[in-house]
């Protein structure tokens, strides 16, 4: 009788610790949810933070390094067509005086033969008969009865003693001419002329007398 009195306070203790176990359990089971949940949201109230601050920052940041490529494309373009316009330049520097040494080549090899010719024809002469040699060689380059260049003018065919049996080109060749027939050239090539519309000289008896010389 005493051993089945205390196997029902034993059944008994076991019982209640049985429902205080579950009832613990459930609690905590309810508890548990809840908690998740509060996390959760802390969790995802920081990441929404970080998700507007994400999107609003690469806005500004998008906006200047736009500004920043942009600045950089135009100092680049500006810079490629400073180059360009320095290449140019630089190009129509070299043309043009490229073009001026080859004038001022022709323009001594024009000189030249002009005072050699000047030389053969009238070296003994004054020197405005002189130059007037030069201003007859110059007015047929202009006419167009006559070659265009002085080189034509002066080795046309019957038209000067000394350019057909070789006496200038020998005085051409060596710079046999004087100075004074130089001078003479250089002022005929550019422009001097003291005989007018005259062709043709000679040492006949009409025309415009110049020394020894009539020119016609």
């Amino acid at each position: 009788m005493i051993k089945s009195k205390k196997f029902n306070s034993v059944v008994a203790v076991v019982s209640v610790c049985s429902l205080f176990t579950v009832g613990f359990t459930s609690e905590a089971a309810n508890a548990q949810p809840e908690g998740r949940h509060v996390a959760d949201a802390k969790e995802n109230h920081v990441i929404q933070i970080k998700k507007d601050t994400f999107q609003a920052v690469p806005d500004t940041l998008m906006v200047s390094t736009r500004e920043t490529v942009e600045a950089e494309q135009r100092r680049h373009i500006e810079e490629i067509r400073r180059r360009e316009q320095e290449e140019k330049e630089r190009k129509e520097r070299e043309e043009r005086e490229r073009k001026e040494r080859e004038a001022a080549q022709l323009q001594s090899q024009y000189q030249e033969l002009m005072a050699s010719i000047i030389f053969c024809e009238a070296g003994n002469q004054p020197y405005e008969g002189q130059v007037a040699v030069g201003a007859v060689i110059m007015n047929r380059v202009r006419s167009s009865a006559y070659p265009n260049s002085i080189e034509a003018v002066i080795y046309q065919s019957g038209q000067f003693g000394p350019a057909g049996t070789g006496w200038l080109d020998r005085v051409r060749s060596s710079r046999g001419y004087t100075s004074t027939a130089m001078q003479a050239a250089a002022d005929a090539l550019a422009g001097a002329n003291p005989i007018g519309g005259c062709l043709y000289f000679d040492q006949g008896g009409y025309g415009m007398k110049i020394g020894a010389h009539y020119f016609h």
